[in-house]
C-alpha cells in the first residue's frame, strides 16, 4: 500500500479514474517508481477491467497483437497473438492481484465532476458512492476512462424497425444466454466488432450469417500462432523471449504504417490481392473488400488465421455491400433491391465517443470545455493544472501509449518533488492548427469532431501517433520547456 505524503492539503497525491486496462498500467508504475505516494483508483462499475470485462459479444478479442498490447513489465505468456476477450480479463486480474493494486481501488464509485482550486492547489472531486456523495480531494488527476460510453453505443435508426418481427440487438450489450443456433443472423457494419462476430456466429451454430456494409474495410490476415514466440520461449528466459517478440512487433507495425502512409496504392494492392486468394475463385472482390480510402485513414482490420474469409469459403458467411433501403417483417431490404432475410438483426454500428467517463471539469469553478483545449504531447491537457490523460495510440497497440504515458507522469512527480514545485500546467498560447488529436477518418471519430480536444501543427501540440518518437522525446528529452508552467509550492 502506498504511504500518505504530507505536502500537500489533499488527501491523495494521484487518482486514477477507471480501472481498465489503462488504469492499472498507469498504478503499477506510480506504485513501482513512486512508492512514497498516495493513490486512489475509482472504478464506477463493480468489476476491473474496462472493455474487458464489459463486453461480451461472441468472438470478443483484441485487435492488435498481445505481445504489445500486454503491459511491458508482465509477460503475455500464450503464442497466440490475437486473444479472446476472457483471457486478456484473466492477464489483467493476475496483474492487479500479483502486484496488489486490488487494495487501491473504490468500486462502484464514479467521479461526477472535478474542481481544481488553485487556492487549495489540488482537485476536488464530486465522486457518486454506495454510501452517497463524496468529495474526494487529490494533487494530481490521472484520467484512464477510455474514450467511449459504457452506457451507450451509436444507433442509427432505420426505417420499417417497427415491422420487424425479430430481435435487434447491440454488440455492447450483448444479451447473456442468448440462443441463436441455427437462426439467420444479419450484421450491420465493417469494422472490428463485425468482422470478429461473423465466424464466431457462424462457428456457434447460426445457420446463416450476412454482413451488410455500406462501405468496405481492409481486412488483414494474422496467423494467431506467433512462430518467433513459441521459439524463442524453447532458447530463452520467458522474459526475454516477451521482450524480444514484443520489440519485433512494435517495429512491424510501425513499418507497416509508414509503408501504407508513404505508399498507400501499393499497400492497397497488396491488401486486395491477399483478400483474394483467400477467397473463392470469382468472387467480387472490387465491390465487397476496395475501401474508398486510403490504407490507415481508418484502423485496419486483423483476423486471426484468416477466419473471416473461411467462414465464406464454407458458405456460412456472406457479404453484402450497399445502402439500406429499410427493414421490413422478416428482415432487410436493399436499395439494390436485395433481400436479407434475418431472424436476428445485430447493430455493429459503432461506439459513441465519451471523454472523462462524461464528468465535467472545471478550474477555479469555470467549467473547461475539454474540446477547445489542446493537447501536449499526446498526455497533457491545455491549461488544466496536474492532470494527466490517458489516449492510446490509434494505429499500434493502446496500451503502449499508456506505457510511456505513466512513466511520463513519474518522472515529472519526481521533478517537481525535487526542484519544489507543487503545480504543472501546460500553456498553449496561439496555435495555428485546428486539427483533432486523432488522425483517423473513423466514423466514430468522425462523429465526435465536436467532442474531442485539438492538436497543433508543431511539437509538444503535435500527437504524432508515433511510438519511437514519443518514447525517445519522453524518456530521454528534458522536461522543461516553453509550454509548461511550474508553480513553486506556497
Amino acid at each position: 500500500m502506498m504511504h500518505h505524503s504530507s505536502t500537500t492539503q489533499a488527501t491523495y497525491d494521484i487518482i486514477i479514474v477507471g480501472a481498465g486496462i489503462s488504469g492499472i498500467g498507469m498504478a503499477y508504475w506510480l506504485q513501482k517508481k513512486c512508492p512514497e505516494k498516495r493513490v486512489l483508483i475509482l472504478e464506477a462499475r463493480d468489476s476491473i477491467g474496462g472493455t474487458w470485462s464489459l463486453f461480451q459479444y461472441p468472438g470478443i478479442r483484441s485487435d492488435s497483437d498481445m505481445f504489445t498490447f500486454g503491459f511491458r513489465f508482465k509477460p503475455w505468456n500464450d503464442p497466440q497473438s490475437l486473444s479472446s476477450g476472457d483471457k486478456i480479463l484473466k492477464y489483467l486480474e493476475q496483474t492487479v492481484k500479483e502486484n496488489k493494486l486490488d487494495q487501491l481501488i473504490s468500486f462502484k464509485h464514479k467521479m461526477l465532476s472535478s474542481n481544481w482550486s488553485d487556492e487549495e492547489k489540488c482537485w476536488s472531486l464530486q465522486v457518486d458512492s454506495p454510501e452517497g456523495l463524496k468529495v474526494l480531494k487529490s494533487r494530481f488527476l490521472s484520467i484512464c476512462t477510455g474514450y467511449y460510453n459504457y452506457q451507450e453505443a451509436h444507433r442509427p435508426k432505420f426505417k420499417g424497425e417497427e415491422l420487424y418481427q425479430g430481435k435487434i440487438i447491440l454488440p455492447q450489450f450483448w444479451p447473456k444466454n442468448l440462443d441463436f443456433s441455427n437462426q439467420k443472423i444479419a450484421v450491420i457494419g465493417s469494422g472490428a466488432t463485425a468482422i470478429t462476430l461473423v465466424p464466431s456466429l457462424a462457428n456457434q451454430g447460426a445457420k446463416q450469417v450476412t454482413m451488410i456494409q455500406r462501405s468496405p474495410t481492409y481486412v488483414m490476415n494474422l496467423p494467431n500462432r506467433n512462430g518467433q514466440f513459441a521459439f524463442l520461449k524453447k532458447v530463452l528466459p520467458n522474459s526475454w523471449a516477451y521482450r524480444l517478440t514484443r520489440s519485433t512487433n512494435i517495429l512491424l507495425s510501425m513499418a507497416s504504417f509508414g509503408f501504407s502512409k508513404a505508399f498507400p496504392k501499393f499497400m492497397k494492392k497488396i491488401i486486395m490481392n491477399a483478400a483474394a486468394k483467400q477467397l473463392p475463385d470469382g468472387y467480387p472482390v472490387e465491390k465487397h473488400f476496395n475501401p474508398s480510402y486510403n490504407p490507415w485513414d481508418q484502423r485496419l482490420c486483423v483476423v486471426p488465421d484468416g477466419n473471416f474469409f473461411t467462414s465464406i469459403n464454407k458458405g456460412d458467411a456472406h457479404v453484402v455491400t450497399g445502402e439500406i433501403s429499410h427493414f421490413s417483417e422478416n428482415g432487410v431490404q436493399m436499395k439494390n433491391g436485395e433481400f436479407i432475410e434475418a431472424d436476428l438483426i445485430v447493430l455493429a454500428t459503432g461506439l459513441k465517443i465519451q471523454l472523462l467517463g462524461g464528468a465535467q471539469l472545471s478550474v477555479n469553478n469555470i467549467q473547461v470545455k475539454v474540446s477547445e483545449s489542446y493537447i501536449y504531447k499526446g498526455m497533457m491537457v491545455s491549461n488544466l493544472p496536474n492532470l494527466i490523460y490517458c489516449f492510446g495510440y490509434t494505429n499500434a497497440s493502446w496500451t503502449l501509449k499508456v506505457d510511456l504515458t505513466a512513466n511520463y507522469l513519474c518522472k515529472i512527480l519526481k521533478y517537481m518533488d525535487k526542484n519544489g514545485f507543487e503545480v504543472v500546467t501546460p500553456k498553449s498560447g496561439k496555435i495555428e492548427s485546428e486539427e483533432n488529436f486523432l488522425n483517423l477518418s473513423s466514423g466514430y471519430i468522425t462523429r465526435a469532431e465536436n467532442e474531442l480536444p485539438k492538436q497543433g501543427s508543431k511539437r509538444p501540440w503535435r500527437v504524432y501517433q508515433n511510438y519511437l518518437v514519443d518514447m525517445l522525446t519522453t524518456r530521454f528529452g528534458p522536461i522543461r520547456d516553453q509550454a509548461l508552467k511550474f508553480t513553486p509550492k506556497s
